[in-house]
């Protein structure tokens, strides 16, 4: 039998400045693995600056900047490997990050998704907003993780060291098996960014796979390195993939309910934004709406495509069947261990 093979791959959109500073260290701490950049139709001079620099390192060139979703699709396509590590460009990785994680796939093929533990890189007391030591939804598709529930991020204490199942795997420094990958159809190229692997996690549940945490590995990630969270592009994209990533995985029952419930909350939410003075994110929950209306059609199709699969059953596994909104802001759960484990599916 030979030796399943892993590939590192970061793609690339205008950041020069992170591949300058992370790229050396990415290197040193993932030999022997092949490491990929996966230019996303750049328009500084990162490409220049990868082949003068790293011309060890294998460059795929997209033709335009295709998002975060199709980006990796069209690179991941031309890469032959078993296990996929898709690491953003402001990741800085640390000694033995890889082999913790690649050791527990390998020995549980159930398994099709995990990620390390992200820290703060600019405080290294802290989780990172953008997977922390795990990541979850509540009934509504909410997502939190183990160390942060909205915006409120914890101090990292070792509570959450356990390498455990969870919903869903970071895209920050997402580990995945390539044929599990493949068969659920890869990312969805219509979310652009942001959610896409939520939808991915739960679409691998959704044929009997599980995800994992293994905080044993960590990374140190920045966050916020292409759409900074102030971006009403970021809105836009994460209230209207929301609701995709809804319609076209959950279960039947209590589907339509819950999409409208989400609607209203999403309105109290655009409220807020002008409330605050933000009324460019009040818009961009609006168009989100409508978005997400016209691609009902492709989304009922997805859905419909999925149901087909050998092994298909709707998982509602790790899901938390309760209403992180009003624990959060209501009941002051600050904490993920503020959350009653009993409500944990």
């Amino acid at each position: 039998m030979s030796e399943l093979t892993v590939s590192v791959v970061i793609l690339n959109y205008n950041g020069k400045y992170f591949l300058e500073k992370f790229l050396s260290n990415i290197i040193r701490h993932s030999a022997p693995h092949q490491i990929y950049v996966a230019d996303n139709g750049s328009t500084d001079d990162s490409v220049a600056f990868l082949k003068t620099n790293f011309p060890f390192v294998k460059l795929i060139e997209n033709k335009c900047n295709y998002g975060y979703a199709q980006g990796y699709n069209v690179a991941l396509s031309q890469i032959p490997t078993d296990y996929f590590i898709l690491l953003n460009s402001d990741v800085e990785v640390t000694p033995n990050w890889i082999n913790p994680v690649i050791e527990l796939m390998r020995n549980n093929p159930g398994i099709a998704a995990c990620q390390p533990k992200l820290i703060d890189y600019k405080n290294h007391a802290y989780f990172e907003y953008a997977g922390a030591s795990g990541g979850f939804i509540d009934k509504f598709c909410y997502p939190f993780c183990r160390g942060r529930l909205f915006t409120s991020v914890e101090k990292d204490e070792g509570q959450f060291n356990d390498e455990t199942e969870i919903f869903w795997a970071t895209g920050a420094s997402l580990f995945v098996n390539a044929k599990a990958f493949w068969k659920v159809g890869g990312l969805d190229k219509d979310y652009f960014a942001h959610m896409e692997e939520i939808d991915l996690c739960w679409r691998l549940k959704n044929i009997g796979y599980k995800i994992y945490v293994v905080p044993k590995s960590i990374v140190y990630h920045i966050g916020g390195g292409t759409l900074n969270k102030f971006s009403s592009r970021k809105t836009f994209l994460n209230f209207r993939n929301n609701l995709i990533t809804l319609t076209k995985n959950h279960p039947s029952k209590n589907l339509f309910f819950k999409i409208l419930y989400r609607m209203v909350l999403d309105g109290v939410a655009a409220c807020r934004f002008l409330l605050a003075g933000t009324p460019k994110h009040f818009f961009a929950v609006i168009r989100a709406h409508f978005s997400y209306y016209s691609m009902i059609p492709s989304t009922l199709r997805k859905r419909k495509e999925m149901k087909n699969l050998e092994d298909f059953r709707f998982s509602t596994s790790c899901i938390y069947n309760g209403n992180i909104v009003f624990d959060y802001f209501l009941k002051k759960k600050k904490k993920f261990t503020s959350l009653d484990k009993r409500r944990f599916n």
